[in-house]
């Protein structure tokens, strides 16, 4: 091999390319080398380079800020993943290599890094593969007026696709990275940690909530491995709960606060019990997922102890209620309880699921007047899209997703209104809602799943079946649709017949007696979701239940069906 041979011709592998998710970039950190990671932060920088500051655009011999979150690849190599890793590293190197100033923030919440680049009008960037398997990662990009967006995408791809073929054409002997996609030089260290961002996100909570004092309340937090988990207790106890740490980890955790399993429930309910034969009764359980930007919050049962989850989108009106919003803007995935209560009035258009398409939506309703913007999540990660005052004090806008928010918002709304957690969502309307999935489900099966029942107009959005209505020409393909998901979504399944089909993201069915189930590919990984929603908790938990069961549920005769 002569030393005029280029990078690509001399790498061991075949490079799979880092694509974007619902929110960032994911992928599984076998394929995650620090040369595709390398490539696809140069890109962005490049790109944000050559936009104006007023649309986010960040200068060069600025200060860029990068975190990281806890899971091994972030910031050390791993040997059970063909010794991946090291991604802040590459973030790092790119940060260089752009002509700017890397500032390493830590190993801190991504809506803590967000917070403080934001605050000085600088781009960031996290190394997080959130909530998802230890085995995958990513990072995500911020602009300096916030997240990247939809409309970044494609003008990204096109910087991506230069940035690779000038990296690959390299001479191999003057490449930084080897054969194996890593940087040859091996482990580097990355700079000495700031701990700035860490005590302005703090200072961000604790001064908006002066005045509030959890005296009396004992909460267990569950630490797991959320990059949050001492900040959380740091902040609970600033407030004047007693907070007791319990299950904490050196392994990654996935902690998916939108499919809260049987197994991790009843992990939390042993630690629950321990605690309080050690310590005497709680008033709930929080904690975070692996990036801090999704929370989890459990109530507990006066009766039985036994544990009582709330899902985000109930969270997320409790938090709306209590900031007295009027916009919030949810995506079709979250529970129709909002439909039914006071927030509907000030609830915007459906959107798209993912954190970028409810930006969009805040940003909507921000230009229209509305004065108090906020939006959330089904996972429950709640974003702010306004600045927001109460009882004098100001909470700065902060348009991703972020659990410290709604999980201080939930307790200091019971506390206010003297109330326990559950006593506190029993005020909601009575919908109950469920999620769950089926792993390493390929993704364009998936989609082929979601494009057999869809309609083939892209333009419509929902169909409603009228009952005893004729059936027109122009009909006959929604109604050949309806009849193929009844044969799945049976009446031996407790269903009725279907209302209507909503299209927005995915397949969403209301069914006659207020069923919904929500079928969608997932956007971070191969994973096919399901959204229930019902009266009762028992049907909704049913419906997500029989969905992904193996072998023969709801989801596998779906993609039996779909060949």
């Amino acid at each position: 091999m002569t030393e005029t041979a280029d990078l690509r011709s001399r790498l061991a592998y075949e490079p799979r390319d880092l694509t974007f998710g619902t929110s960032g970039r994911r992928g599984e950190v076998v394929h995650l080398t620090q040369l595709e990671t390398y490539i696809n932060a140069t890109a962005e920088l490049q790109y944000l380079q050559s936009i104006p500051a007023a649309e986010g655009g960040i200068s060069p011999a600025d200060e860029f800020y990068f975190g990281y979150d806890l899971r091994p690849s972030s910031c050390r190599y791993v040997a059970g993943h063909g010794g991946r890793g090291e991604l802040a590293q590459a973030v790092e190197r790119a940060i260089r290599d752009a002509g700017m100033r890397p500032v390493n923030l830590g190993c801190i919440p991504t809506p803590a890094v967000a917070h403080y680049a934001l605050a000085r009008a600088r781009g960031s960037m996290m190394v997080t593969g959130s909530h998802i398997p230890f085995d995958r990662n990513g990072y995500k990009t911020y602009t300096t007026r916030g997240e990247l967006l939809k409309a970044h995408e494609s003008p990204i791809a096109l910087a991506v696709a230069r940035v690779r073929a000038a990296v690959y054409g390299q001479a191999f002997h003057e490449s930084p990275f080897n054969e194996w996609g890593q940087f040859r030089e091996g482990h580097r260290d990355l700079p000495a940690e700031s701990d700035a961002a860490r005590a302005a996100y703090i200072e961000r909570y604790t001064r908006f909530f002066t005045g509030l004092s959890l005296a009396g309340q004992r909460f267990l937090v569950f630490q797991h491995s959320s990059v949050g988990r001492d900040i959380l207790v740091e902040i609970l106890h600033a407030l004047g709960a007693e907070a007791i740490p319990a299950g904490r980890s050196d392994t990654f955790v996935a902690l998916d606060t939108e499919n809260v399993d049987d197994g991790m429930m009843a992990a939390i309910q042993a630690l629950t019990d321990e605690t309080v034969a050690r310590c005497g009764p709680i008033s709930g359980v929080v904690s975070l997922d692996g990036d801090a930007d999704r929370p989890l919050i459990l109530g507990v049962d006066p009766a039985s102890g036994k544990l009582r989850f709330f899902g985000g989108d109930l969270v997320g009106m409790v938090v709306a209620e209590y900031l007295c919003a009027d916009a919030a803007v949810v995506p079709i995935s979250c529970n129709d309880a909002i439909d039914r209560s006071s927030l509907a009035r000030v609830t915007e258009p459906k959107t798209r699921i993912g954190s970028p398409y409810v930006i969009a939506g805040m940003e909507k309703a921000r230009i229209a007047g509305r004065r108090v913007v906020c939006g959330w999540e089904a996972n429950g990660g709640f974003l702010t899209g306004s600045d927001i005052e109460r009882d004098g004090h100001v909470l700065r806008a902060l348009p991703t997703r972020d659990a410290m928010l709604p999980i201080l918002a939930v307790l200091a709304s019971a506390r206010e209104k003297g109330l326990a957690l559950v006593d506190l969502f029993g005020q909601l309307p009575r919908r109950c809602s469920r999620a769950a999935l089926l792993k390493q489900f390929p993704r364009q099966v998936a989609l082929r799943i979601v494009q057999q029942f869809s309609p083939a107009d892209p333009g419509v959005q929902e169909v409603v079946f009228a009952s005893g209505a004729q059936t027109s020409e122009a009909q006959s393909e929604m109604e050949t649709i309806r009849r193929r998901l009844e044969t799945f979504f049976t009446p031996q399944l407790g269903f009725g017949g279907i209302a209507k089909i909503n299209y927005v993201d995915g397949v969403r069915i209301t069914f006659r007696g207020g069923d919904v189930a929500h079928v969608r590919p997932s956007g971070n990984a191969d994973e096919f979701r399901i959204y229930a929603v019902a009266d009762t908790q028992e049907r909704a938990d049913f419906i997500a239940r029989t969905a992904v069961a193996e072998p023969d549920g709801i989801l596998r005769l779906m993609e039996r069906a779909a060949g």
